[in-house]
């Protein structure tokens, strides 16, 4: 019965996940129409996803925190209430002002994922977690394929505020299909470690463990990785398509269906990715990152390559964006496996937290920065100069995490092992 539920739980928030980027993520294509609407700047536009991103980056401790002390599923059936009513006050409102600060309160959603990715790695082991979350990550950029598919049939027809309005909607409706179908797992309930056990101990949140996760050279170095890994993300979402109309000549229609190839691409090296860094992970335990390393190496090669092709080039582009997404995505999957490998079950909602707070800040700055580039020279420069910097700099990180995150699973699993141990002689007495 575990074994179909657990199935059930990861399609459940495969859809959650699916719906909520494309909501969250419909604005980039929306963009033009809603910088016409309130006639702003680039740099005002781009002020709004950030503050939004800072918003999710406060709340993701509390997020963290509750996840670890509370029910999970009802907490994530609560994140996407939210996401829904927050999203029809955004359509409602008529000034900038109004825009931005409604914008912003959608960001109380956004940092609820570390809930997902701890409840799901009760279900699911650490030999297959790669890959699941590699499988849970592609409803990322099909979320955004259906953004640019809602906007492009939808945005003309309806208008963006409309638009808003259906999103908003669904995520009402996934907080009721989450709150009566979705049953919470025990914490640390997969762990080869609890295999056999007739129960499995209750592992409660506890300050000193959590404490401590700061103090592990891997997770710090995870954490600060990702304050530079997400620049490339933010930007690519965010300006991608208006820089395809405005400085590559493409049309509407044309701009959809080349972003529509670069998301395939990327949703599958999320999978591809996810899938080698479990296999090499059984090889060794530096299997993961070394795997993600190569992925950010070959993702800056190819978007350098992309970039600078002359515009009348469009074939050649829309296949390099097609092997740049596939390659880029390879380390998402494993940087999350990588804390669940490393944190103890009840304390992974905040250490998955934290990694996005740190990240969220980068998120922050990232689409404000381009717009700001943008403006004084062109989306080219903003994204080419920003994504390979930032790749440089997580490669470097990476291939020191390469080298220490062994030690650190090593004690997490002889510390799943001693519990285990206490359990079968507190059973036996």
């Amino acid at each position: 019965m575990k074994s179909k539920h657990r199935w059930f739980v990861l399609a459940v928030f495969y859809g959650f996940i699916l719906l909520h980027q494309a909501d969250k993520l419909i604005i980039a294509p929306l963009t033009t129409p809603i910088i016409e609407d309130f006639s702003i700047t680039q740099a005002q536009m781009g002020a709004v996803s950030s503050l939004a991103i800072v918003v999710a980056a406060v709340l993701y401790p509390v997020w963290g925190y509750l996840y670890d002390r509370f029910a999970r599923a009802k907490l994530l059936a609560l994140a996407s209430f939210i996401w829904g009513a927050t999203t029809w006050l955004n359509a409602l409102a008529r000034s900038y002002g109004v825009f931005l600060v409604t914008r912003a309160s959608t960001g109380i959603d956004d940092s609820s994922y570390p809930g997902i990715y701890s409840l799901l790695s009760d279900y699911f082991g650490p030999r297959v977690r790669g890959r699941i979350y590699g499988l849970l990550q592609t409803a990322v950029p099909f979320g955004y394929m259906l953004g640019l598919i809602l906007s492009s049939v939808l945005g003309g027809v309806l208008g963006w505020r409309q638009v808003f309005f259906i999103t908003g909607s669904v995520g009402i409706l996934i907080s009721v299909i989450i709150f009566l179908g979705v049953r919470e797992a025990s914490r640390g309930g997969a762990e080869p470690e609890m295999a056999g056990l007739e129960h499995v101990p209750t592992f409660q949140f506890s300050w000193p463990v959590a404490r401590q996760l700061l103090k592990r050279p891997s997770l710090r170095l995870i954490y600060v990785q990702g304050f530079f890994g997400v620049f490339p993300w933010q930007v690519i979402t965010f300006w991608f398509f208006r820089y395809l109309e405005k400085e590559r000549g493409f049309t509407q229609g044309e701009a959809t269906m080349t972003m529509m190839v670069g998301i395939v691409a990327l949703a599958a090296g999320y999978f591809l990715g996810g899938s080698l860094g479990d296999l090499f992970f059984r090889r060794t335990p530096r299997g993961r990152v070394l795997t993600a390393n190569v992925g950010v190496v070959l993702g800056a090669i190819l978007l350098w390559a992309t970039i600078s092709l002359p515009l009348e080039s469009r074939l050649p582009f829309t296949l390099l964006m097609g092997l740049t997404g596939l390659t880029m995505s390879w380390g998402t999957a494993n940087v999350t496996a990588s804390i669940q490998d490393v944190a103890e079950p009840e304390v992974r909602s905040t250490a998955a937290a934290l990694g996005d707070l740190v990240g969220n800040i980068g998120s922050a700055i990232a689409p404000w920065l381009a717009g700001l580039i943008a403006d004084r020279s062109s989306l080219r420069v903003a994204i080419l100069g920003i994504c390979i910097i930032a790749w440089v700099i997580c490669a470097v990180f990476m291939a020191t995490l390469s080298r220490i995150i062994p030690a650190d699973i090593a004690r997490l699993r002889q510390t799943m092992h001693e519990r285990a141990d206490q359990a079968r002689r507190e059973a036996q007495q």
